[in-house]
C-alpha cells in the first residue's frame, strides 16, 4: 500500500504537504493539492481514516438529520451536503426522521455514540433542547432552512420575501380572493411564509382574512383535502397560495377531479420548485429555494465550525425568486379568446390576467 512519503517523493514536497492537501487540515496552494491528489489517485492512495481520527481527534463522518426524504426538497439539500462533505474527506450518516420527535431523539443519541464531527438538522418538527444537547456535549450543529433559538450556524432562505413574492404575482394578475395552505403553524418556515402572504395583502390594500388561510402539514394529502374546502367556500377564492409543491401538487389533482380548470378558473403557486412541479399538468408556478446550494452551505458552516470552534456562528440567508408557469397565468391567445366571448356576450370584468411575465426562468 503506497504511503505519503511515497506521495510526497514523486510530488518534491514534504509528507507534511501531502498530508494537508489531501486532509485538508492546512494551507496549501490550489494547483499543488490537486497536483498530490492526483498523484494519490493514480497511486490508488487510501488513507488510514482509523489513525487519522486517533490523531486529530475526528471521525471523519458527519451526521445529516431530515425529516422526509420522500419529498423532493430534501434530496436536493442532501446533494449539496453529501457533494461538500466528500470533497472535504468525510462521510454522511442520513437520518429520515419522518417528523417523530422521538424517532430524533434516538437518531441523536446514535450519532452521538458514534461520535460524528457535526450534525446538518433539516428537521420540521427539531426540538430546541436536542440541538442544545449537541451543542453541550460539544458537536456542531448547523440549522439548514430552520431557525431556532439556539446559539448555532444557520443557513436558511428569506422566506417571507418568497411568499411576497408568490402572493404578489397572483395579486398582479387582478385575484382579490386568494387561499393560503400553510405548514404546520408551530415551524418557522410556515409563520414566515405566512407573514409574506400577509404582507403581499397589506401592500395592495386587501384585508387579510382568517377564514381563506388553512393549516396543512407540507405533505400532497393534506393539499388535497384542504382544497376540497376552498372549492366550498363562499365567494370561492379564485386562487391559491400552497406553501410548498408537494401541497400543491395534491391541490392541482383535487381541483381536476372537481371539474375545476387551473388556472383559468382557479389559479395556483407552490413553493420549493422541485423537480417534479416542472412536468406536471399545467406546469407549477412556484418559488424556487436555492436548495442544492443551502445543504453546500450547511456542510461548508458545518466543516469551518469543526475546524474553527471558537468563531462567532454564522447566520446565512439566500435569496428566493419566483418562477412563472402555467399554472397562474392564462395563455395569451385563450385570454384574447375568452375577452371575444365576453364582448360577444356583453359580460366583461376580471380575466386573471395575461402571459407578458409569465416566462419559465
Amino acid at each position: 500500500m503506497p504511503t505519503i512519503y511515497e506521495i510526497a517523493k514523486l510530488a518534491g514536497v514534504s509528507p507534511a504537504t501531502v498530508s494537508r492537501a489531501l486532509n485538508g487540515t492546512g494551507y496549501v496552494r490550489a494547483e499543488l493539492r490537486e497536483r498530490i491528489r492526483a498523484i494519490a489517485d493514480s497511486m490508488d492512495y487510501h488513507p488510514n481514516s482509523l489513525a487519522r481520527g486517533l490523531l486529530n481527534k475526528r471521525t471523519y463522518t458527519l451526521g445529516l438529520v431530515v425529516p422526509d426524504i420522500t419529498n423532493p426538497f430534501f434530496p436536493a439539500v442532501a446533494r449539496g451536503v453529501e457533494d461538500v462533505a466528500h470533497t472535504n474527506g468525510y462521510g454522511v450518516i442520513l437520518c429520515n426522521t419522518d417528523g417523530n420527535l422521538q424517532k430524533e431523539a434516538k437518531y441523536l443519541k446514535m450519532l452521538r455514540t458514534k461520535r460524528v464531527d457535526g450534525v446538518v438538522f433539516t428537521t420540521s418538527r427539531v426540538q430546541a433542547s436536542h440541538v442544545q444537547d449537541l451543542l453541550n456535549a460539544g458537536v456542531p450543529v448547523v440549522l439548514a432552512d430552520r431557525r431556532l433559538d439556539v446559539r448555532c450556524d444557520s443557513v436558511s432562505a428569506d422566506n417571507v420575501d418568497g411568499a411576497y413574492q408568490a402572493v404578489g404575482h397572483l395579486l398582479s394578475l387582478g385575484h382579490t380572493r386568494v387561499a393560503m395552505i400553510t405548514g404546520p403553524a408551530n415551524l418557522t418556515t410556515a409563520q414566515e411564509r405566512l407573514e409574506g402572504y400577509k404582507q403581499a395583502l397589506c401592500e395592495h390594500g386587501i384585508a387579510f382574512s382568517p377564514r381563506l388561510v388553512l393549516e396543512g402539514d407540507f405533505r400532497q394529502e393534506s393539499g388535497y383535502r384542504l382544497a376540497r374546502d376552498i372549492v366550498r367556500m363562499d365567494p370561492r377564492p379564485t386562487a391559491v397560495f400552497a406553501a410548498n409543491d408537494l401541497m400543491a401538487m395534491g391541490v392541482l389533482m383535487s381541483l381536476e377531479e372537481q371539474g375545476i380548470r387551473v388556472p383559468e378558473d382557479m389559479a395556483l403557486v407552490g413553493y420549493d420548485d422541485v423537480v417534479l412541479s416542472r412536468v406536471t399538468r399545467p406546469r407549477l408556478t412556484t418559488v424556487a429555494q436555492p436548495k442544492y446550494e443551502m445543504g453546500a452551505i450547511a456542510c461548508e458552516l458545518l466543516i469551518s465550525r469543526i475546524s474553527h470552534p471558537e468563531k462567532e456562528p454564522e447566520k446565512v440567508v439566500l435569496k428566493p425568486r419566483l418562477v412563472v408557469r402555467e399554472s397562474s397565468v392564462v395563455r395569451e391567445v385563450e385570454q384574447m379568446s375568452r375577452l371575444a366571448m365576453a364582448k360577444k356576450t356583453g359580460r366583461t370584468g376580471a380575466t386573471g390576467g395575461n402571459n407578458r411575465n409569465g416566462q419559465d426562468t
